[in-house]
C-alpha cells in the first residue's frame, strides 16, 4: 500500500526526473523529441508549493515531511 508521504515524493521525484531530462549535461543523447516533451509537461506540473497545498487539503492522500512526523513522531530521519 501507498502510504501518502510516498505519493507526495513520487510526484517530487517525477517533476526532478523531467528536469533532468531538459538538461544534456545530465541525460546527454536524450532525443529532442523527448526534451521537448518533458518540458510540455512541466508547463502544468504541480510545483512544491502546489504539492504542499494539497497535502494540507487532502492528508489522505498526500503528506508533507512536517506531516509525516507528526503521524509518526518516534521516526527520527524521515525519508526525503
Amino acid at each position: 500500500m501507498t502510504m501518502p508521504d510516498e505519493r507526495f515524493r513520487a510526484v517530487r521525484y517525477a517533476r526532478d526526473f523531467l528536469y533532468d531530462l531538459l538538461d544534456p549535461k545530465k541525460t546527454p543523447k536524450v532525443p529532442r523529441e523527448i526534451r521537448d516533451r518533458a518540458r510540455a509537461v512541466l508547463r502544468h506540473y504541480p510545483m512544491e508549493y502546489d504539492m504542499t497545498r494539497a497535502a494540507e487539503g487532502h492528508d489522505d492522500v498526500f503528506w508533507t515531511q512536517a506531516q509525516f512526523r507528526e503521524h509518526f513522531p518516534n521516526i527520527t530521519n524521515p525519508p526525503s
